[in-house]
């Protein structure tokens, strides 16, 4: 099943050596088939003189089975270091691909022993999207969110937060990250758009956008993600956290993180040669879903009908729309939880069945009163889909939420700018990896904590639902259209990376960011980064367009903000409040 479970008991180096193997493998396995979840019981793991020193690579979970952070103890360090993609793998060292991999629910003890001085100052976690650090506190010496260690340029391109504990934070090349609900020491720096919210210890905003942090005193919805833990008896149990609204600092803080416990028993531990219907038929029978490590070919939609059920994957559980149907279909309930799996499109893109790859609620809504509850969201966390890179993808729609009081707490939302497809440029990918919309948002009352969606063919997000809230958007628009006939939204030159539609009539947006990066044909524009009707309720908070070396865009909302183009590459044009007060 591809799942390590580690007791205290065990050698340090037989539990070291497990990991560096698993690290060689995957350290370069950015499409690759193979998923990993390696587990610690509860205790302590390392020495003073034998540190365990964890590096983490593609498709890994790392994470502790206690009841809380403090039940499993690293004695050493959890680590991703830059990838050096030039000169045989000593230069061009960047963590801007550095994604798929997750820690979650420990403390680590920073232990650098026989780790040089560079290496020895900090906890390395460099990384960018898709990736994730919950419940964990570091403690000892410096977190640092990009590999200042080897040789350049170091670019990061993160990232994603929450319920933790840390020192001080090195933000460094970091372009854009949300914390959320933690206790932070300090922080040391930020470069495009640093969210922070309902974080003790967080930077003010004053002197916006220098340096460029936007933040929230309270997470205005909140649930944190699902976790499995070992009680006292030594049985498995999963954690359910409850919502929370405008709440501050960690859910732990206190002693047990409120929610429900779920036996193991109430799960189906399906394994990747599991059918669609053999797991529809344990979802229809009120089974919760656990997915072990590994690729799932799905022939027909999931089906999550039963309010409440938890549907929890380990180590990037990863489910692909072979067919051209939508890989899961959840009914419009409360209360469901998907956390910790990845959807991919299929190569077909079905004129008959709807090209969606996740849908929450019928499109329509159901007939009556639509069966939701404010107090029990529907949550997606660490849930990221894909168009393309490891396979030819197509889907006209990736997420699509239609029901009301749904809560987005972490999501990339990603149409391949680069894969292992085959492909023989730019222009054959543009016709080849179809992917309309990234998100698209038609239910009222949608919070999303960390929404990145990047590169889709037309407006990457749409949100159509009242009273919606996102706390930081980040998008790149697409790189390879190959003309300005090809990147037309009827007479307007683009579309824009972020749409609100336009009978809204409250939103809310704090930090956003949208890029370009047309490496196919520099000369194309598009007029705006963000859309939005122009109204009192719709407001944005900290937005900003980047040139990223070719192409233009030529307003940030609305026709207001100056062009982001090769003049200024690198240099972000801000707007910082829309409309202006």
């Amino acid at each position: 099943m591809n799942v390590t479970v580690f007791d205290p008991s065990m050698p340090i180096s037989q539990i070291q050596a497990a990991l560096d193997a698993a690290h060689a493998r995957q350290v370069d396995n950015e499409m690759g088939r193979e998923r990993y979840a390696f587990l610690f019981k509860p205790g302590t793991y390392g020495t003073a003189t034998q540190p365990l020193q964890i590096k983490v690579g593609y498709y890994t979970e790392v994470s502790g089975l206690g009841a809380s952070p403090g039940d499993v103890i690293i004695n050493g360090k959890v680590e991703v270091y830059n990838r050096c993609l030039g000169d045989g793998g000593t230069s061009n060292c960047i963590a801007l691909n550095n994604f798929w991999r997750t820690a979650s629910n420990l403390t680590i003890d920073i232990n650098a022993l026989g780790q040089d001085g560079c290496r020895a100052s900090a906890n390395f976690w460099a990384v960018s999207q898709a990736t994730s650090l919950r419940r964990v506190e570091v403690r000892g010496g410096n977190l640092s969110l990009m590999d200042y260690c080897t040789a350049g340029p170091q670019f990061a391109s993160g990232g994603f937060l929450a319920d933790s504990k840390l020192p001080f934070v090195i933000n460094g090349s970091q372009q854009q990250w949300l914390t959320r609900n933690s206790e932070i020491g300090e922080w040391s720096n930020g470069v495009w758009n640093q969210v922070f919210a309902g974080v003790e210890g967080a930077p003010g905003e004053a002197g916006f956008p220098t340096p460029p942090y936007t933040t929230l005193d309270t997470t205005p919805l909140s649930r944190e993600k699902p976790y499995l833990f070992v009680d006292a008896r030594g049985s498995y149990q999963v954690r359910v956290p409850s919502a929370r609204r405008h709440t501050r600092g960690l859910s732990w803080n206190g002693g047990e993180t409120p929610g429900r416990t779920l036996p193991l028993s109430e799960f189906f531990v399906a394994r990747p040669s599991d059918s669609a219907q053999v797991i529809n038929a344990q979802l229809a029978r009120g089974m919760n879903l656990l997915l072990t490590p590994g690729i799932y070919d799905i022939a027909q939609s999931l089906s999550v009908k039963r309010a409440g059920t938890v549907v929890l994957g380990l180590g990037h559980a990863t489910l692909t729309a072979v067919g051209g149907q939508a890989a899961l279909e959840v009914a419009d309930v409360p209360g469901v939880v998907i956390a910790g799996v990845t959807i991919d499109a299929g190569p077909v893109l079905s004129p008959v069945l709807s090209p969606v790859l996740l849908r929450v609620g019928k499109k329509n809504g159901n007939n009556g009163v639509r069966k939701n509850d404010p107090a029990n969201p529907t949550t997606l966390s660490d849930v990221y889909f894909r168009v393309g890179g490891p396979h030819i993808g197509k889907a006209d729609i990736s997420l699509e939420v239609n029901s009301d009081n749904v809560l987005i707490d972490h999501t990339w939302v990603w149409r391949a700018d680069h894969g292992t497809e085959g492909f023989s440029g730019d222009t054959e990918r543009w016709n080849t990896n179809i992917g309309r919309n990234g998100a698209v948002i038609n239910g009222d009352n949608v919070t999303a904590t960390g929404l990145f969606v990047e590169h889709f063919q037309q407006y990457n997000t749409i949100w159509n639902g009242e009273n919606g809230t996102v706390i930081l958007y980040q998008n790149e628009l697409p790189y390879d259209p190959p003309t300005q006939a090809d990147w037309m939204n009827g007479g307007v030159e683009g579309w824009a990376g972020y749409r609100v539609g336009a009978d809204v009539k409250t939103h809310q947006l704090y930090g956003g960011g949208v890029y370009v990066f047309n490496q196919n044909n520099p000369a194309i524009h598009t007029e705006n980064g963000f859309e939005v009707p122009r109204t009192p309720g719709v407001r944005l908070h900290h937005i900003m367009t980047v040139n990223l070396g070719a192409g233009t865009i030529d307003h940030v909302v609305n026709g207001v903000g100056g062009p982001a183009d090769t003049t200024r590459t690198g240099l972000p044009v801000y707007v910082t409040d829309y409309p202006a007060p």
